[in-house]
């Protein structure tokens, strides 16, 4: 991760502009086991009162590093109720790295977001119509499904 992932511009950005970064090793008496850390790299994106939302575990390169760093941090808004931020986190996920591995995962939680927010049901069948249409293999899709039973509902 130092070689490649860190130092690339893309993530020195998105940690300078978002995060605090700390790095504590696997062994470390107190934060190694409070954290669980068992292997590493580990990831973990806490809140300002140490609140865990993301835990990413091994090497990632940058392109998958930094939609990582963004879900994370739209976890976080998702459960501090800041569903503008969330939803804009996400949407720079999804259109800036939209072959990342997080990418399927930012949908279904976008679509979410947005249906907490509006209570628009349009926004759960949304989620199934995009992950479908965009990944159609992913598991995030069959997490989905159950929204296509309110596609009736719709006007």
């Amino acid at each position: 991760m130092d070689a490649v992932s860190y130092p690339h511009a893309d993530v020195e950005e998105i940690i300078a502009k978002n995060l605090v970064p700390l790095r504590i090793p696997a062994d470390d008496p107190q934060y190694g086991p409070q954290f669980v850390v068992k292997w590493t790299p580990a990831l973990v994106i806490l809140d300002a009162a140490g609140k865990e939302h993301q835990r990413t575990i091994g090497f990632l390169a940058p392109e998958e590093f930094v939609p990582s760093l963004l879900l994370g941090m739209a976890k976080s808004c998702f459960d501090s109720a800041d569903r503008p931020m969330c939803i804009d986190y996400l949407d720079r996920l999804a259109a800036s790295w939209p072959r990342s591995f997080f990418a399927p995962e930012a949908v279904y939680l976008r679509g979410v977001a947005a249906y907490i927010d509006s209570h628009d049901i349009a926004n759960l069948v949304g989620i199934c119509d995009r992950l479908n249409k965009d990944y159609p293999e992913s598991h995030w899709g069959m997490r989905a499904s159950p929204y296509e039973l309110l596609r009736s509902k719709l006007s």
